[in-house]
């Protein structure tokens, strides 16, 4: 398993706790696979840090990494919501992230992401 990437849908799931989004992470753990959040998608869903334990013990695990937008990433969501014509800045960030990781993304908004990159592997929740 070579990680997963968690966009605003996976970590509201996670802070509500969902099972399935438990049990995906605990297997990342089990594996020692990374876990990457997006800073944009952590941005949409975290409100209260101090009362979304779960939120704030996942972005200090060392296996989590937090992706910054920088530079290079806004230049290549950029370029995806041009050649998507769509113009959701958080849901290419993601993307942008899962193709470089190589990494299914964990969501509550398949269809978004599909019209983003209809190839990227999805995990609903």
């Amino acid at each position: 398993m070579p990680g997963i990437t968690l966009d605003a849908g996976g970590l509201i799931a996670l802070d509500r706790s969902d099972r399935r989004v438990v049990v995906l992470l605990a297997r990342a753990a089990e594996t020692n696979s990374r876990v990457t959040i997006p800073a944009s998608a952590l941005a949409q869903a975290i409100r209260r840090p101090e009362r979304q334990a779960r939120l704030a013990r996942l972005i200090r695990q060392p296996s989590s990494d937090v992706v910054q937008l920088d530079r290079v990433d806004a230049v290549n969501v950029g370029r995806l919501l041009a050649a998507s014509g769509t113009s959701d800045v958080v849901d290419a960030h993601v993307v942008v992230c899962a193709r470089r990781t190589a990494q299914r993304v964990v969501t509550s908004d398949p269809d978004d992401l599909r019209v983003l990159d209809p190839g990227v592997g999805l995990i609903v929740v």
